[in-house]
């Protein structure tokens, strides 16, 4: 039997929209005890605060608001929250309006280097001493360039995609509630727009050198989180022992 890992373990997981990462790798992180940090998020949160308190037509301006943000990442894999000064705002990133101006907020280069920055402290702070979330156990992080730029050095790095017919239906249904014909072309234009616009500044489509890659085109849910784990396993060399 594998010896449990008693060292911090970072988890990277990247991939295009509609990949199942997001749900994949909170599943994970709940299974192993670990810390999640949601990257897209914090990007969605830039741009709510942006559309707030700056000009989105000026990237001098949101990079200066962005820097100011007051912004606080829930990190438990089961609640994860995020709040803009003291304000929740989880169902407010997830709106329309957000998921269209979101890329002009990430393809800010300025913006990218801050918020990097600060997916780097909160990396090093759960793989420490003083880590908020997982008791120094470490932390799966998700998001587009998790595996190349903001933690290239994570002891597992995964690429989750999966074929467009798949990922199209899989965000049909989180968006629309319905995976039929006229749902999914509904969700196209958001979907594959998103990829083009974040591909332009960052790779997650191929998996770079050292990155497993979990195809989950005809995975379910279940088998998907399980692939993920076994590659935690076999790139480890040993399991990771969840917390009782």
């Amino acid at each position: 039997m594998s010896e449990p890992v008693t060292s911090p373990v970072v988890i990277a997981i990247d991939g295009p929209s509609g990949s199942g990462k997001s749900s994949v790798s909170k599943a994970v992180a709940a299974r192993l005890g670990l810390a999640y940090l949601d990257t897209g998020a914090m990007y969605r949160a830039a741009t709510v605060w942006g559309m707030e308190t700056a000009d989105l037509a000026d990237a001098g301006s949101v990079t200066t608001a962005v820097r100011a943000m007051p912004l606080v990442m829930g990190l438990d894999p089961v609640a994860p929250g995020v709040e803009l000064g003291g304000r929740d705002v989880a169902e407010t990133i997830r709106t329309t309006e957000v998921t269209t101006n979101v890329s002009k907020v990430a393809s800010n280069l300025d913006v990218r280097a801050e918020l990097k920055r600060l997916q780097r402290e909160i990396i090093d702070q759960e793989s420490g001493a003083q880590a908020v979330q997982s008791g120094g156990r470490g932390i799966v992080a998700e998001g587009r360039d998790i595996t190349t730029v903001v933690a290239p050095d994570a002891d597992v790095r995964v690429l989750l995609t999966a074929s467009e017919e798949a990922r199209l239906r899989r965000r049909s249904l989180e968006v629309h509630g319905a995976d039929d014909a006229s749902a999914v072309e509904a969700t196209k234009d958001q979907v594959l727009r998103r990829d083009q616009d974040d591909a332009k500044v960052t790779q997650f489509l191929v998996a770079a050198d050292g990155v497993a890659t979990v195809d989950s085109s005809d995975l379910d849910f279940e088998q998907t989180v399980e692939a993920v784990l076994a590659v935690v396993a076999q790139v480890t060399g040993r399991a990771v022992a969840p917390t009782s």
